[in-house]
């Protein structure tokens, strides 16, 4: 099978063209995703420091009562 230079990321299965070119994002819609990405982490990262703090008031009470 003879490879092309204009194929770049194309091959050819069973009689057909296969595109293995990774998807074209400009940068403009990259830094976007990152962003977004970025938001989500922080609104995750907020409401697991509410549940560590929660469960760390929870266990103070319980000291406070076994006296």
């Amino acid at each position: 099978m003879k490879k092309y230079a204009d194929m770049d990321g194309l091959r050819i299965k069973d009689g057909r063209l296969i595109n293995d070119r990774p998807v074209g994002m400009s940068g403009i819609e990259e830094a976007s995703m990152r962003r977004q990405q970025m938001k989500k982490q922080y609104k995750i990262d907020c409401i697991a420091d509410g549940i560590e703090r929660a469960k760390m008031r929870m266990d103070g009470d319980k000291n406070i009562y076994e006296f």
